[in-house]
């Protein structure tokens, strides 16, 4: 028996390696996955589930039965020679990090049980978010240049770069419709427009897809509720989501061919959209007939039992997702993995759901080559040629994306003639990128674009003004705080927690706090001990001032408060109302030290509390006004470079100009010298106060690591603009939400005081030449249902110089069961016309293009006539006919 077992023991793993079918790449994708579904433990099957930063010096042991993959990270520090052979940094030029992500996937190929190679997958938006990647301006510019060939061409850019640097899936793009101007992520989005928006989606995933790239559109479904406030809950009815909401990610998944998709943080209909079964299997999987698989935004499994009190914890969460149609969890921290497994291993999520996930996993990594070839070849790298014309593509993208709005007495373009220009703004002479950005390279400011192109010949001077951002208080340092704790004085204050709102008993829980600088909107201080919306903390402890002086202190937060100063009550404000900012003087004396007590009182939770004073607040605005008001009045023409704050979990209640930069453009304008404002930002921006007082605006959005070159030659004539408008530009936000596709009104749409009507509307934009439309025709003007016609009309350059201009479709159905848009855009052309030059141009209107749901939200096509619309924005509309649709 003896002389036997080496023989037995050899045929069982002759066996065992003949039977590992998913290894052979001659095999069908779904044999592999079935094959491999068979071998994997529990444990392995949720880890594949699970997707993560990469972590730095996180024990490998934590990885021994893989992970789904990891997203671009930090540099390892420390967890042993392992951990850094599973590093690879961010802030390295992503050529560099090739060596870095291979040994990251030899460790899970050859130290897994089962070698289920990782997915390496990054943030992509407008450039992938790495140093050595070119930065292509924001995804709001690249919508604003109507130009879906150029969408393809910049897609394909960042696309080579991310495959160079060994990224195989993005989380992006952002396909939600910005039905409201205030959401700080618009700047994220392809604008108010779900034909447009699914256009510009489907012109960037495809050149992905077809590089063997996963793309994500994001996020599923909406992901902006009531006031324009991001992951807000969405009660949207089922009609609205069809027509506005969802033919983008349809469109990305049916024609772009997108193989993952990523849920919303909100709630849609009063179930998380993690887990919401309506929207990842009825929508998703049986309507549109989609086989990738679904993540979850960061956190927003999790999410479902904090922040939508849906579930009892973190494992329900997980079956409530698993069941509702998600398929990975995607979490911040490997150690989360021990929240959501529970489940995954007692029978409370049913096997079959566990394995149609993890296959659809797996199926993604076999189609992507990673069983078969899953290191980067170093023929991959990218060298400066390919670079060179990416930075030259960026520029091209940053010019076709600005958007004149306003150019009175033909102002602009400059004359390089001219003495004298005086370049005045904080956008002036810093780079913003805009959100989800990498640092670019050689970044090029609007001044220095400016002085690049004409500083040897005209005299460019700067100014700042003022800053985005009027800043009268800071919160007190850590440094000017002190408190006595063991016997030992530390930095900060002593913070008892109390489980009521009233002080009441012994505190739950005592701390040093080092700043009293707190934003408790979804949780409480300490989740463990203290509900979110029922507690009380006083903090006490020693105040002392850097510097003796008259100081204003107080706090900036939510009502509910009291402070003392020796013992002296300076501040009560105990009734519970609402955030604001309260001070109240104070004589100090250097490094003289006070006692101080704050006592707080929440009771409705969403807290948010900053202890604040002026001391050592630096405000040099008056001076800074004062200096470019005398550089512009010295100047032939001022250029004030303006720009707004904004970003994910950064929404705009006010959308002017934050700051003093309204008043640096009313000081620089009183000059009486000719004024241009650049705007710089991504979303609308409410000018009605200053309009009047400029002689030109153009809108630049975030224009990219080229944009100051770009925005330069714009303003001196080197490039005529034709950007459009993506969104709506509303007069007040009192407007909002405002978008140019609404249904008919019962009555009216007006105001007693101000028009219903927008400042600029959708698709707006000017040009330094002018075109005309003639001879719009059909095809024919009866179209039976299966069958299309073709509408043309003729573009000519009326004016003297070559420029672009946005041919745009809309359609109106005249009668219908159910109301209907006033109108809705269906298609758009960008041309580029030679002074006197005409061009037909030709729009095919199948009969699908005519489609609605019905009052039974039956997809049906209705006879009757629709106007067919063409013109210059959703405003400007130069020709009309009129379309007869017949069984």
């Amino acid at each position: 028996m003896k002389q036997m077992l080496p023989i037995i023991l050899f045929v069982l793993f002759v066996s065992n390696v003949e039977a590992q079918h998913y290894k052979d790449p001659k095999l069908p994708v779904d044999e592999r996955v079935h094959d491999l579904l068979q071998r994997m433990s529990p444990e392995e099957k949720f880890m594949q589930l699970f997707m993560i930063p990469y972590e730095p010096g996180v024990d490998t042991a934590m990885y021994e039965q893989g992970v789904f993959g990891f997203q671009m990270g930090a540099e390892a520090q420390g967890g042993g020679a392992e951990a850094q052979l599973m590093s690879y940094n961010r802030s390295e030029h992503a050529n560099k990090n090739i060596e870095k992500i291979n040994n990251l996937q030899r460790w899970f190929i050859e130290r897994n049980r089962l070698g289920i190679p990782v997915i390496i997958f990054g943030e992509a938006l407008h450039g992938l978010v790495a140093d050595g990647a070119t930065v292509f301006p924001q995804s709001i510019a690249l919508a604003a240049t109507w130009n879906t060939p150029l969408m393809s061409s910049v897609a394909d850019a960042i696309a080579v770069e991310c495959a160079a640097a060994g990224i195989r899936q993005i989380l992006s793009p952002v396909v939600n419709v910005a039905t409201d101007v205030r959401w700080g992520r618009t700047e994220e989005t392809y604008g108010e427009d779900p034909f447009l928006v699914s256009e510009m989606g489907v012109a960037y995933v495809s050149a992905f897809e077809r590089r063997g790239i996963i793309t994500t559109p994001k996020h599923f479904a909406a992901n902006v509720g009531d006031g324009g406030r991001d992951s807000y809950p969405v009660h949207y009815n089922e009609r609205y989501m069809r027509e506005v909401i969802f033919p983008p990610f349809e469109a990305c998944i049916k024609k772009g061919g997108s193989r993952s998709v990523m849920t919303a943080y909100n709630s849609y209909d009063g179930t998380p959209c993690s887990a919401n079964s309506f929207l990842l299997y009825q929508i998703l999987r049986k309507e549109w007939g989609f086989k990738g698989f679904v993540i979850s935004d960061a956190g927003a499994t999790g999410g479902a039992n904090v922040l939508h009190y849906t579930a009892a914890d973190y494992g329900d969460a997980a079956v409530h997702s698993m069941n509702g149609g998600q398929d990975v969890i995607f979490q911040t921290s490997i150690h989360h993995k021990n929240l959501f497994i529970p489940h995954f291993l007692d029978g409370q999520i049913d096997q079959p759901v566990i394995d149609a996930a993890v296959s659809r996993v797996l199926a993604q990594k076999f189609e992507l080559g990673l069983f078969d070839n899953p290191y980067i070849e170093t023929e991959t790298l990218l060298d400066d040629k390919i670079l060179i014309k990416h930075r030259e593509l960026a520029k091209i993208a940053a010019s076709e994306a600005v958007v004149l709005l306003k150019n009175e007495g033909s102002v602009l373009p400059l004359s390089k003639s001219i003495a004298s220009v005086a370049v005045i703004g904080p956008d002036a002479d810093t780079v913003r990128l805009g959100g989800y950005s990498g640092r670019g390279n050689n970044p090029v400011s609007i001044y220095d674009g400016i002085v690049n192109l004409v500083g040897g010949s005209v005299k460019v001077s700067y100014s700042k003004g003022c800053n985005r951002l009027s800043t009268a208080y800071v919160t007190v340092p850590a440094d000017a705080l002190l408190c006595n704790s063991g016997g030992k004085t530390q930095y900060g204050l002593l913070g008892d927690y109390y489980d009521n709102p009233g002080f009441e008993g012994k505190p739950a829980f005592s701390r040093i706090d080092k700043q009293i600088q707190f934003q408790w909107t979804l949780f409480s201080p300490d989740p463990e001990k203290l509900s979110y919306d029922f507690y009380s903390v006083r903090w006490t402890g020693k105040i002392k001032a850097p510097t003796t002086g008259h100081y204003n202190i107080g706090v900036d937060g939510n009502d509910g408060y009291c402070l003392y100063i020796n013992g002296k009550l300076l501040i009560d404000n105990r009734i519970k109302r609402g955030r604001q900012t309260i001070t109240a003087g104070f004589d100090f004396v250097e490094d003289h030290e006070y006692d101080i007590c704050i006592e707080y009182s929440e009771p409705a939770g969403n807290a948010w509390f900053r202890l604040i004073w002026d001391a050592g607040v630096e405000n040099n605005d008056d001076a800074a006004i004062e200096d470019a008001v005398a550089l512009a009045a010295a100047s032939d023409v001022a250029i004030v470079v303006v720009g707004i704050e904004e970003g994910e979990f950064r929404d705009r209640a006010d959308l002017g100009l934050p700051g003093r930069q309204e008043e640096l453009i009313h000081r620089v304008a009183a000059t009486g010298k000719p004024v241009v404002v650049v705007l710089v930002g991504g979303s609308a921006i409410t000018m009605n106060h200053w309009i009047d007082d400029v002689d030109a605006i153009i809108d630049v959005w975030y224009p990219g690591e080229q944009g100051g070159n770009a925005v330069a030659e714009v303003l001196f004539g080197d490039y005529n603009p034709a950007g459009r408008l993506p969104i709506i530009f509303p007069v007040s936000e009192g407007q909002l939400p405002l978008v140019y596709n609404h249904k008919p009104t019962g009555r009216g749409d007006d105001y007693t005081n101000l028009t219903g009507q927008a400042l600029f509307p959708f698709g707006f934009g000017l040009s330094y030449t002018s075109f005309s439309y003639s001879k719009l025709k059909l095809s024919e003007q009866v179209i039976r249902i299966g069958d299309s016609v073709v509408v043309s009309v003729n573009i000519t350059n009326t004016g003297k110089i070559p420029g672009d201009e946005v041919v745009q479709l809309y359609l109106h159905d005249e009668l219908a069961t159910v109301a209907r848009p006033v109108k809705e855009l269906k298609g758009f052309r960008r041309i580029h016309l030679l002074p006197g030059e005409t061009q037909e141009v030709s729009f095919v209107i199948p009969s699908e293009m005519l489609a609605m749901y019905d009052a039974s939200m039956k997809k049906t096509i209705e006879p009757g006539r629709f106007s067919v619309m063409i013109g210059a924005s959703s405003k400007d509309i130069r020709q009309r006919t009129y379309l007869e649709v017949v069984e």
